[in-house]
């Protein structure tokens, strides 16, 4: 028992707990993993990718409320449609005024104008009570609305969706192929070693971004697209560092007598080699999500990562960086102030992980 409690896991995970840095970021990640997740319970746009959006509120400030006209859509909400948004989008007319009389709504739509609003009527007789109560409804944009008119605070909160996945995904992918390549370079060496750093020297000798570029061009525009194409251009570091370790663990008397026993070249690569290279692994997953992250803003940035309507941080900004000369700087700040702080978190998270994983401290 003694012996488990002072294990090199246990003791790394006790260093870490005192880590106030690491542990501060390690629960600022849980709650932006928190938030993508439940992010159609917490946002006020319900729509899917939070797109529905009127050109007559368009560019208004944070803080701005008005009453809204909404009518009632026939069906009920699926299971999905709570997670990934409604696909059947409510329709909604901003108010510039309305008032009641007998059975007849008679309202004005929001123009910016008061000029140009025209007066309208809408018949109560073909709603239910229930659906008259809720005709008219009180909205307040917190973080105010874009250039098409969508609230931005739902806008920016799935965003966060984007980002997370995009590190998940491309470093599953990344950690699939550099552990694979890595593990099998190290352990059988000669010719095969020999061809696999040959690969690795290929892609290590192109700019990423380049050949992230290059990847998502043949790949094709989309969601997908931009998540494999990243997670392909970073499993060259995962295998070099995998396939250093594996030379050095493989030397050890205890894989000596794995092997005299008999145990097949799988099962000592698996269970006794790989289990001890992992502290460094993980240190360079904690990187690679950083920089997964970047990446797909970059590509976002440039037109070529995720497509709209589906809300990216990196796409955001570019929608609104010319909004900084006009005094609405927030729109393109916000999401890069989210983006900041997600990634410095996963490069302190990194860190700590470095250090509790160090033996000299």
């Amino acid at each position: 028992m003694a012996r488990n409690k002072n294990s090199n896991t246990n003791i790394a995970l006790r260093k870490f707990k005192k880590d106030f840095r690491g542990v501060l970021c390690f629960w600022i990640i849980i709650l932006f993993i928190l938030v993508s997740l439940f992010a159609y319970f917490i946002i006020p746009d319900q729509s899917q990718h939070a797109n529905a959006g009127d050109l007559a509120i368009r560019s208004k400030p944070p803080g701005f409320s008005m009453e809204v006209l909404v009518f009632p859509t026939t069906g009920s909400t699926t299971w999905s449609e709570y997670w990934m948004g409604r696909k059947t989008v409510k329709e909604q007319v901003p108010l510039h005024s309305h008032r009641l009389a007998n059975d007849t709504l008679f309202y004005t739509p929001y123009t910016g104008f008061s000029d140009e609003a025209q007066e309208k009527s809408l018949s109560l007789a073909t709603f239910s009570p229930q659906e008259q109560a809720n005709l008219i409804q009180h909205k307040t944009f917190w973080l105010g609305t874009d250039n098409q008119g969508r609230d931005y605070y739902s806008r920016l909160v799935l965003g966060s969706r984007i980002s997370l996945s995009i590190g998940f995904i491309a470093v599953s992918i990344s950690l699939i192929i550099g552990i694979s390549l890595g593990a099998i370079a190290g352990f059988y060496g000669g010719k095969i070693d020999a061809f696999i750093l040959w690969i690795i020297n290929i892609f290590w000798s192109i700019p990423t971004l380049l050949l992230v570029i290059a990847i998502t061009l043949a790949l094709g525009k989309g969601f997908w697209q931009v998540f494999i194409a990243v997670g392909l251009t970073m499993w060259v570091e995962v295998a070099r560092v995998v396939r250093g370790q594996v030379i050095s663990v493989k030397q050890q008397q205890y894989i000596t007598a794995a092997r005299a026993l008999g145990y097949s070249d799988y099962r000592t690569i698996t269970r006794h080699i790989l289990p001890n290279c992992m502290a460094p692994v993980i240190v360079i997953s904690a990187a690679n999500f950083a920089s997964a992250i970047l990446v797909e803003s970059g590509l976002s940035f440039l037109g070529i990562g995720t497509q709209v309507p589906t809300p990216s941080w990196g796409a955001m900004i570019k929608e609104n960086y010319n909004y900084i000369l006009v005094g609405k700087a927030y729109l393109a700040l916000l999401p890069g102030l989210a983006m900041f702080i997600i990634v410095l978190c996963f490069t302190q998270l990194g860190n700590a992980i470095r250090d509790a994983f160090d033996v000299r401290k």
